[in-house]
């Protein structure tokens, strides 16, 4: 499923949360308004900011536990960009992603604008679930002359 909403209105989070099997709780409502108010890759710890910022006591726990459970129903997918840096996409679409080391920033890049021509040969009993490719760029210094 793609960006489901792009709203942060309670009762369209309450109703996509409920579409998903998910309990709309309060503190699952705020987490979900973070997500799905614009395209954006937060880390759990923006998120917790986030949720937080007017003053709401909602534990890393609960964001954290909400998180994982928005990834298990699909909602949401966890990018792993490198040890312990984990991002958490509303956009479930097929595509794929920009990491810039520096900045820590993570963009998208569309499905189609990455082009694999063979994969190898598959592990026995297995099957193809996804492909995810990250793109590591740096920002170029450049020497000013004197």
């Amino acid at each position: 499923m793609d960006m489901k909403i792009q709203s942060t209105v309670p009762e369209a989070i309450t109703e996509l949360l409920r579409a998903h099997q998910i309990t709309p709780t309060s503190q699952r409502v705020k987490v979900a308004g973070i997500l799905f108010a614009e395209p954006a890759h937060f880390c759990a710890e923006q998120v917790y900011v986030r949720v937080n910022a007017d003053d709401a006591e909602v534990s890393k726990a609960t964001v954290y536990n909400t998180l994982g459970l928005f990834v298990a129903r699909g909602l949401v997918r966890q990018v792993f960009v490198e040890p312990g840096k984990v991002f958490y996409d509303s956009n479930t679409k097929p595509h794929h992603h920009f990491y810039d080391t520096g900045s820590g920033e993570l963009t998208d890049i569309d499905a189609l604008g990455v082009a694999l021509h063979e994969l190898p040969p598959l592990p026995a009993d297995t099957e193809l679930d996804s492909v995810d490719v990250i793109v590591r760029i740096k920002r170029q210094f450049k020497t000013r002359r004197v």
